[in-house]
């Protein structure tokens, strides 16, 4: 899909049959700048629960809620007219049943306009996004490294290795066959990355994976420096923004203590002078 070309934001059936096609791109967002920024560029963009450790400073995704998840979702659509906008099911409230799942996405998508929810998990959540799907709700599936499973994982460490190839391959085919229109895989080796995404019929979305996945995603601040708390292997920095606005502040609290700032070009005279 050529951001040029494009008329109208992709749907999830459009996002299903550009598989093995040109690369979907995609990232993360939170705030309707940043949507406006990569709006004309991506295919679709993420509302991430990532945005619990990148802009709110907690240290997993665990603590996301609800209410966090429908004001970002609410700010990235302002700034969204050609990308489709997919938003995360946080933690909790999708697991305990296919019923309690549908209550919340129903919610995040009418409070949002979002296009479609992604969902962390496999085999285990194969009826779960079956009977959304089946209910009107387009689903968006995530097998690998689920960051939501993170004390269950032990880390964030490669899935799929060893014993656990059949467990991925298992997950990935489960939730194309229950009706995900996509599938983000975070982490996964890329031998076995492209051996998904030869064996299923809906696209896959790699963050970590491989170049030959259907889609790449990231979040926007690795991608451009702003977050700089750690810096996973899969992450390309595109920017040192972090670096350049730290800079900036200093420059800033610099001109102020020298009282260069304000200079006469920033303030107003006393009397408008006559013309």
């Amino acid at each position: 899909m050529s951001a040029t070309a494009k008329k109208r934001a992709p749907m999830a059936d459009d996002i299903r049959a550009s598989k093995g096609g040109t690369p979907l791109v995609s990232l993360t967002a939170y705030t309707t700048p940043m949507a406006q920024m990569m709006d004309a560029h991506c295919d679709f963009v993420l509302v991430g629960d990532s945005v619990g450790m990148v802009l709110h400073g907690l240290p997993s995704t665990l603590g996301v809620t609800m209410d966090m998840m429908i004001m970002h979702g609410q700010a990235v659509s302002r700034g969204l007219t050609s990308a489709m906008m997919v938003i995360d099911m946080p933690f909790g409230s999708y697991e305990e049943s296919p019923q309690q799942a549908f209550a919340n996405a129903a919610q995040l998508m009418a409070q949002t306009n979002a296009g479609a929810v992604k969902l962390e998990g496999g085999v285990a959540m194969a009826d779960t996004i079956a009977f959304l799907v089946a209910r009107g709700i387009p689903v968006m599936a995530h097998i690998g490294l689920t960051p939501q499973s993170i004390n269950t994982l032990g880390g964030y460490k490669v899935q799929g290795r060893g014993d656990a190839r059949s467990v991925l391959l298992a997950d990935a085919q489960a939730v194309s066959d229950a009706g995900a229109f996509a599938v983000v895989l975070e982490k996964v080796p890329a031998g076995l990355a492209d051996e998904v995404t030869a064996q299923i019929a809906i696209p896959t979305i790699g963050i970590g994976a491989s170049a030959g996945c259907d889609g790449q995603i990231l979040v926007v601040d690795d991608m451009l420096g702003l977050f700089t708390a750690f810096k996973a292997k899969f992450v390309k920095r595109y920017a040192h923004l972090g670096d350049d606005g730290e800079a900036a502040i200093a420059a800033y609290a610099a001109d102020v203590r020298a009282r260069v700032f304000p200079a006469p070009e920033h303030t107003f005279a006393d009397e408008v002078p006559a013309k």
